[in-house]
């Protein structure tokens, strides 16, 4: 494709001045940042709200809030990057990041531990996967894809790594003292790391003119929001199908501890995935590899929602699915540089991705709440494959005419 030719040649000062520590530092902040503030917070609300008295779906809620105000915040947050670069965004994001979990750690009523989340939504959005995506993108290009995969995978760990850490943490202490460790931890790995390790010079944006102008106006074209609600339709179906897919195998008759490991099984299909992008990225086009990506996607839930056993074949199918959850993550990545290059790469992947997670941050509620009515999970299942089948087909024109193939 002609634009990242042109982004190859115009980036060989970001080649010269590639930090050799941004790469391995981002890895592990994207472990410890997700980990201590995203996945610890699922182990630790049973403990919460049995020890405030707090409902279930006030503290979720207030979880949830942090999602949405990362969604909008990320819009922001990447005009920033854009000009400035990533080490003032994640380094004030990491510290934000710390002060939010010790604000939750000490709220004394139900207010204040939301408070806390809605400033750990803003420190989401500067230092969580899109800040890393954009510095990678902007120091790595044209060779970004293999960085991009090198930390989605380390992220992929976040859980493996921070889930059963957490719950250590909570079996000798208090929910709340958890909270104040992992703060902790979250001061003394990332804001060093971020401050650190991103202090290279942040290359200037590619100078080609008519590339920059097409860039510049992409948000205002159909193309953009062709792929906008792609993504959102996507993401809304993916994220309820990961937090469907326990309740759907109980209602069939299935174990916790069966439907736990197919879920986590899912997962480590997720990393195969990641795994696999750059092959398929090498032998596809923009708009194939899209509407083939969220077809699938649709379709591995329709097999689950009308597969009823044997247990092994909803296992495989739940690796299959998160194989396609894998690829998905990378094709949001990498959307925005395949179809308008990377001159405002931030600004565009900011506006790009805050309905999709928007979207995901409401798809646990909404996906339990339809469940209900429709007369059980696989009928859910059967609906949001619908929904992926919408996304496939909104992807065929979410590509500028010139990469439409």
């Amino acid at each position: 494709m002609s634009h990242i030719k042109a982004d190859g040649a115009a980036t060989g000062t970001a080649v010269r001045s590639r930090p050799r520590a941004a790469l391995p530092a981002l890895c592990v902040t994207q472990i410890t940042g997700w980990g201590t503030v995203y996945y610890a917070f699922p182990v630790l609300n049973p403990a919460i709200t049995a020890d405030t008295h707090w409902s279930a779906g006030a503290t979720t809620a207030a979880f949830s809030g942090a999602l949405l105000v990362s969604a909008l915040a990320g819009i922001h947050v990447g005009r920033i990057l854009d000009h400035r670069g990533p080490r003032l965004v994640m380094t004030g994001g990491s510290v934000l990041g710390v002060l939010s979990l010790l604000t939750v750690a000490a709220a004394p009523h139900l207010a204040v531990f939301a408070v806390g989340w809605l400033l750990a939504g803003a420190a989401m959005a500067a230092t969580f996967y899109q800040p890393a995506f954009a510095a990678l993108t902007r120091w790595w290009a044209p060779d970004h894809i293999r960085a991009l995969t090198t930390v989605t995978l380390a992220g992929g760990l976040a859980s493996t790594v921070f889930a059963p850490l957490t719950a250590l943490l909570a079996d000798h202490m208090s929910w709340r003292a958890t909270y104040a460790v992992l703060a902790g931890v979250l001061a003394i790995v990332t804001v060093p790391a971020h401050a650190l390790a991103l202090k290279a010079p942040w290359p200037p944006a590619p100078k080609d003119p008519a590339h920059a102008a097409a860039s510049e106006s992409a948000a205002r074209g159909r193309a953009f929001w062709m792929l906008a609600a792609t993504f959102t339709l996507s993401g809304f179906a993916m994220y309820a199908v990961v937090m469907g897919l326990v309740p759907l195998m109980l209602e069939r008759g299935y174990t916790t501890t069966q439907a736990a490991w197919a879920l986590g099984l899912g997962g480590a299909g997720q990393t195969l995935g990641r795994m696999l992008y750059a092959a398929l990225a090498r032998r596809t086009g923009t708009t194939a590899r899209t509407t083939t990506l969220v077809g699938l996607g649709g379709l591995t839930t329709a097999a689950l929602a009308v597969t009823a056993g044997p247990y092994v074949l909803l296992v495989g199918l739940a690796v299959i699915a998160g194989t396609v959850r894998g690829n998905l993550t990378l094709l949001q990545a990498t959307a925005v540089t395949d179809r308008w290059g990377t001159t405002h790469y931030g600004r565009l992947s900011g506006l790009l991705t805050a309905p999709a997670h928007a979207a995901a941050a409401l798809a646990p509620f909404a996906g339990a709440a339809l469940a209900a009515p429709l007369g059980g999970y696989p009928a859910l299942f059967a609906l949001l494959a619908a929904l992926s089948t919408v996304a496939a087909v909104t992807s065929l024109r979410s590509s500028p005419p010139r990469l439409a193939r």
